[in-house]
């Protein structure tokens, strides 16, 4: 018996050049940029006022006094952005347990890295702006866009070592556990204690949840929103919740590979074995059976956790983070914009973010390697990680993120922050690729 045929419909032709885009590693930062340019054509156009009265519009959510109203650019960047931090909560749990951050020897040399790549940037921010006001914009350079720099880092191929990648991917996520918790503890202005209780009362009830076996996503859906709300009234920026929110989330699989191996064989045989002429899977109740047999097969032999992060992944790079760009890199670009960069804020931040990044993270990795403390990642080179280093100055949506933290809300030192933001990641990008593309030994050869 000859199996059918796959059938191909219209409209998967036509949605292939898309599939194709989209299954891009690079796909996620392409629209990125475009959205950024967009924002900043956008708002120094004709039409700029509309730009800025369109994030001004008020939205409200709820009935009569169980409502919530907030100007359209919080809900994006309390809102949406929660979203944003709970796949990096599911992503920073992943690497911890079965990452590059599970093992003490894999370990050492990122965390050092990202370490160095934080607080040298915000030690040269505080040189250029220590005894001003402008002071508290110190964590903006310590961030790292993970988005771009991996983007960018895909355009290489495989020009440049896997372990690179992996560096640069553990390095991201140690600095989003430093901005997390620059976030919380040093950009919190005042605490309602009982809604903070409350919060952490939902957090509880999610980890039990999750020690009592509960695998359905709904209930944490379900509670992580009520989380949010509480986070939101207690002062406690929200997007923390979406992180704690995230490591309730279960990681353990119900079945083994060896079991889901046997099962799933079974389920094909039984599948085959049920085929009669005239009969399709519509009317083949033992077909039926058992192609839902290898759905719950499936769902018990995948974690939670990597099931929610695989559907959540896409979302964020082409809703969640392009939406938040375009309602916050959109900056007046004045005549004068390279004396704007000579103030203390922009001169901190853009050097913070280009040689902040390159002295903290290269010098960290240098220093372990000269002492023996750690090794560099296989086949990479000094010259791998500097150019690395370099793609890690890329802050933007991290740092625009803490900027508007940073700052009150129409200042001009939020201005200032997002075009030298917005400059730097521009330099480091292009400076990464080039070092990456041009300098950097090639180690194409030899990997499969």
């Amino acid at each position: 018996m000859h199996p059918e045929s796959r059938s191909t419909l219209p409209i998967d032709r036509l949605m292939e050049p898309f599939d194709t885009f989209f299954k891009m590693e690079a796909a996620g930062g392409l629209v990125l940029m475009f959205c950024t340019i967009a924002a900043l054509v956008w708002a120094n156009s004709p039409w700029a006022d509309t730009y800025h009265a369109l994030w001004q519009t008020p939205l409200t959510v709820g009935i009569g006094s169980w409502s919530l109203s907030k100007a359209a650019i919080l809900w994006i960047n309390d809102g949406l952005m929660a979203v944003f931090f709970f796949l990096v909560g599911l992503e920073i749990k992943r690497e911890i347990l079965v990452g590059g951050l599970c093992s003490p020897k894999q370990t050492i040399m990122p965390v050092a890295a990202a370490v160095g790549g934080m607080v040298v940037p915000a030690a040269i921010f505080l040189a250029f702006n220590n005894g001003l006001d402008s002071v508290s914009g110190w964590g903006i350079p310590m961030a790292t866009d993970i988005a771009f720099a991996l983007g960018i880092l895909s355009l290489l191929g495989r020009r440049v070592p896997v372990g690179v990648k992996i560096f640069l991917t553990a390095v991201a996520i140690v600095d989003d556990i430093g901005a997390i918790l620059v976030i919380a503890i040093f950009y919190t202005s005042s605490l309602n204690i009982s809604m903070l209780v409350a919060g952490l009362v939902v957090l509880v009830l999610m980890a039990g949840l999750n020690r009592m076996g509960v695998r359905h996503s709904v209930p944490y859906l379900l509670l992580g929103a009520l989380m949010w709300l509480a986070f939101l009234k207690s002062g406690i920026h929200a997007t923390i919740a979406g992180v704690l929110a995230a490591f309730t989330i279960p990681a353990s699989r119900q079945m083994d590979c060896s079991a889901f191996v046997e099962e799933m064989r079974q389920d094909v045989e039984e599948f085959e074995m049920a085929v009669t002429p005239g009969k399709t899977v519509l009317t083949n109740k033992e077909q039926q059976s058992a192609l839902w047999s290898m759905v719950d097969v499936f769902k018990q032999s995948t974690a939670p956790l990597q099931v929610i992060e695989h559907g959540l992944h896409p979302w964020v790079s082409f809703l969640v983070m392009p939406i938040f760009a375009l309602a916050n890199a959109g900056v007046a670009l004045e005549a004068d914009v390279f004396q704007e960069l000579m103030t203390p804020v922009s001169l901190g931040i853009f050097l913070g973010l280009i040689m902040g990044k390159q002295i903290g993270i290269t010098g960290a990795c240098w220093l372990l390697d000269k002492f023996g403390i750690a090794e560099f990642p296989e086949r990479a080179t000094l010259m791998h990680l500097y150019g690395a280093s370099w793609l890690a100055g890329v802050g933007f949506t991290m740092s625009i993120f803490i900027a508007n933290l940073a700052y009150d809300e129409g200042t001009r030192y939020v201005e200032l922050a997002k075009i030298s933001i917005l400059f730097a990641s521009l330099v480091a990008g292009t400076a990464g690729y080039l070092i990456l593309r041009f300098f950097a030994p090639d180690t194409s050869e030899g990997q499969h």
